[in-house]
């Protein structure tokens, strides 16, 4: 499986508890970047290698996570 993540940046507070659940470490808060109400948000660092699992999406609190997963066909 493919996976990649889609942040709703504006309804993210950085809570980081997306990052921590996720188990091949790809999602960090965005470098000095903050949505309109002053919050860092996160990010996925490396799209390639997401399974595409859900912990994030499951542990967000705000719901701002969308996870995409797409079969690989050999």
């Amino acid at each position: 499986m493919k996976g990649a993540i889609v942040v709703n940046t504006e309804r993210c507070k950085g809570c980081e508890l997306c990052a921590e659940a996720c188990p091949l470490d790809l999602i960090h808060l965005a470098d000095k970047m903050v949505n309109r109400r002053g919050y860092r948000y996160v990010e996925q660092s490396d799209a390639e290698r997401c399974t595409g699992c859900t912990s994030c999406a499951i542990v967000c609190p705000d719901g701002c996570i969308t996870v995409y997963r797409k079969k690989i066909e050999n």
